[in-house]
């Protein structure tokens, strides 16, 4: 692919958006003096997921001032990766670059995705070689994936985020899934394209905070995990064989004792056994009560999510 062959195609930027609308002017600046350079074409799709800090407000006035901002505002917070799932749907390039709305993924690399592009793949991924984030996220982070690479049993690199760009085929195959409880990178993952990344250092926020608190990034970390592999409930099933035998070995040894020496005084083994046993079957049948929860919700059909507003770019292709 030349350079005249990607400046000519069309581009959308897509940016969920939740919690930085001081950032906004700052980024819509930075976009718009990158994209003229990759592509002749060029959107930048604002997601309003229902921010707290009055984004919408800040949104609107942008696009007085930038012809290529097209931005939906979502009912309520439906959280980040269905707010990326509803700016691919309103995306009409030929190609989508995702990326957060805090500047920690600088626009200027999205020249060297198209670099990488070029090589021959569908969808490029950028690596955080450097990161922002405290010790505890990072060091709680590298000890998820190392989980999760046991669970789907191959190799899972957490520094990669959502900063990515994607060809169109990409983008349809994207939109084709229906489940509520999705997480964007291990959609793609699935998907199965050819692949390529560039690596980056990850760029310290513009201004605020993040929204991901210790609570958060517990529950995206266990929907990641039930959204990716259902080895869970067989782990559920071995755990429930080593109980067992456990018990059957323990129970065998009480009466060998009695038979052949003295019982143990007290009931205290028996009851440390009790306990952990139901320990066990708790954390096994909530387990699956997560699973059963997912079924049920799935089962509604409700959408996956629902606009408030629309606005349309003022200019057409």
């Amino acid at each position: 692919m030349s350079n005249a062959d990607v400046r000519a195609t069309s581009l959308s930027v897509v940016v969920p958006v939740y919690g930085c609308a001081d950032c906004l002017t700052e980024l819509c600046k930075q976009l718009n003096a990158v994209l003229p350079s990759v592509a002749e074409r060029y959107e930048i799709v604002l997601v309003d997921d229902r921010s707290p800090d009055d984004a919408w407000a800040t949104i609107k006035a942008l696009q007085t001032t930038h012809p290529a901002v097209k931005a939906i505002r979502l009912s309520r917070n439906f959280g980040q990766h269905i707010a990326i799932t509803a700016g691919l749907a309103e995306a009409r390039g030929d190609y989508a670059v995702v990326m957060d709305c805090d500047l920690q993924d600088p626009p200027e690399l999205i020249p060297s995705l198209f670099e990488k592009l070029r090589e021959g793949c569908d969808l490029v991924l950028a690596r955080r070689v450097e990161r922002r984030h405290s010790n505890f996220r990072i060091i709680a982070a590298g000890a998820y994936f190392k989980v999760l690479e046991k669970l789907v049993g191959e190799r899972v690199d957490g520094r990669f985020g959502s900063f990515s760009l994607l060809s169109r085929k990409v983008i349809d195959s994207f939109l084709l899934f229906e489940e509520k409880e999705r997480h964007y990178l291990f959609i793609l993952r699935w998907l199965g394209f050819h692949s390529g990344h560039i690596d980056y250092a990850h760029q310290s926020r513009y201004c605020g905070r993040s929204s991901y608190g210790l609570v958060k990034l517990i529950q995206h970390a266990l929907e990641g995990l039930l959204f990716q592999a259902t080895i869970l409930l067989r782990w559920i099933v071995i755990a429930g064989f080593f109980f067992a035998l456990t018990g059957l070995g323990v129970a065998s040894y009480l009466i060998w004792r009695a038979t052949f020496y003295a019982a143990l005084p007290g009931w205290t083994s028996l009851v440390v056994v009790t306990l952990v046993c139901t320990g066990a079957l708790m954390i096994s049948l909530g387990v699956i009560g997560l699973y059963v929860g997912k079924i049920f919700d799935q089962s509604k059909q409700r959408p996956l999510y629902v606009k408030d507003e629309l606005l349309e770019r003022r200019l057409p292709w």
